[in-house]
């Protein structure tokens, strides 16, 4: 007994279970030294507490079944949790718990090395992706997305200025020969601290030097005030992150509300400025289906084909880095609690879910289709996935990166009324 108490003891150091409620630490302690539970079993019992915690479902004195055989006992554990995790989520009975109710950071201006422009750090052969250059203009963010995974990168409650990105930016030499797109909206969200320490002075400055330089700025907040006070270069892009009030209310924390981003698009459209739209993610749940299409639907009613550049879609991928994240932080998500599946490297749903959610969606912009040439062109695509769903979903596909990234650019230029420099 007090060799597997010292088990036992060394089991749970580097888990949650200190972060585990008593009663569910006494459970889990008490069925250890019933069964003699090895270090990974035990590792995954205290992974699955804390995910039926977080998941707000049964907890896990309330699915274990005792039995003679540990492994019996144990499997039925596994078996258990597996079934909710890859049932269809429902927020019908969900409830939040230690969600901010405001945005409460501290800034910083600090100087930085490097300039932080790069390729986008999920691009890979392994997906198809459009080459995008992203620039850090800001590190991390002031919203509270459950999933997003700049949490893992950055501390989340410090907001840093580099004080050298405005010469650094102006100083920046780009082949004058080629169209460049950049986006604004990797390590922060891009418009909701405005002009703060001059950083959209300087963008827009940048954007007006380099006619040739395609700036997407992606946000999910509603902070236009800055395009709407100053001329606008025609290169530059302004897209928000969509998704249905269920997800912003439930996971995308302090974010804009869905009316005040598609109003806040509008606004911006009635002014000139070309908008687009990224659904990522998409998050499958009860009823999911027809709470996307009303989003859908209520942007082929609010805007033309000529406004819009851009629609795209993606859905959930993870890292254990940010999995890890997540269980850390005392609060309640649903956002993991889906079938994990191998998706190059990460995990996410299954294809089947991903061919429904992407062809559902793809097909519901049938009045903004590809066929439609010059000015009233969406390019549609999607984000960080496998080649193979082109196909599957969209019913095309690209050789190459390359070629997506040429396309892309091709499209983005003529909208903008931009000469296309390969």
């Amino acid at each position: 007994m007090n060799d597997y108490k010292d088990k036992f003891i060394n089991a749970t150091k580097a888990t949650f279970f200190a972060k585990l409620p008593l009663n569910e630490q006494e459970f889990i302690k008490a069925k250890a030294f019933e069964y003699n539970f090895s270090h990974q079993e035990l590792k995954q019992m205290i992974d699955i507490a804390r995910d039926l915690g977080m998941w707000d479902e049964k907890r896990i004195d309330k699915l274990f079944i005792d039995h003679v055989q540990k492994k019996v006992a144990f499997k039925r554990l596994r078996e258990s949790y597996e079934t909710i995790r890859n049932a269809p989520n429902s927020y019908e009975n969900f409830t939040l718990k230690n969600i901010p109710k405001e945005q409460k950071f501290r800034f910083q201006v600090a100087p930085k090395e490097g300039f932080g422009l790069g390729l986008c750090p999920v691009a890979s052969e392994k997906t198809r992706c459009c080459n995008l250059l992203t620039l850090d203009a800001v590190e991390s963010c002031g919203f509270d997305c459950s999933y997003c995974s700049i949490q893992s990168f950055y501390n989340q409650n410090t907001i840093t200025f580099d004080s050298g990105f405005k010469e650094k930016l102006l100083n920046l030499k780009l082949d004058q020969n080629k169209t460049h797109h950049i986006g604004t909206g990797q390590a922060s969200d891009s418009l909701m601290f405005g002009n703060r320490e001059g950083t959209l002075d300087a963008l827009f400055e940048f954007a007006r030097q380099n006619p040739n330089v395609i700036l997407e700025f992606k946000t999910k907040s509603d902070n236009i005030k800055y395009f709407l006070e100053n001329a606008v270069p025609r290169n530059i892009l302004c897209t928000w992150s969509l998704n249905t009030q269920t997800i912003i209310d439930n996971e995308e924390h302090l974010t804009a509300s869905l009316d005040k981003r598609i109003a806040s698009a509008r606004a911006l459209a009635d002014r000139g400025i070309k908008i687009g739209f990224h659904f990522h993610p998409i998050v499958e749940y009860v009823g999911y289906l027809q709470e996307y299409q009303a989003v859908y639907e209520r942007l082929i009613k609010e805007f033309t084909p000529a406004e819009v550049a851009l629609v795209s879609f993606g859905t959930l991928t993870f890292i254990k880095p940010v999995i890890k994240q997540l269980r850390e932080r005392e609060f309640r998500s649903k956002i993991t609690q889906i079938p994990h599946e191998d998706a190059s490297g990460k995990t996410s749903y299954p294809e089947s879910t991903k061919i429904e959610m992407f062809k559902h969606a793809y097909e519901s912009f049938k009045p903004w289709q590809r066929e439609m040439a010059g000015d009233d062109k969406v390019f549609f695509y999607l984000c960080m996935e496998e080649h193979s769903l082109w196909n599957k979903t969209f019913g095309y596909n690209y050789s190459t990166n390359n070629d997506f990234e040429r396309d892309m650019l091709s499209s983005y230029a003529n909208k903008l009324g931009m000469k296309f420099l390969l």
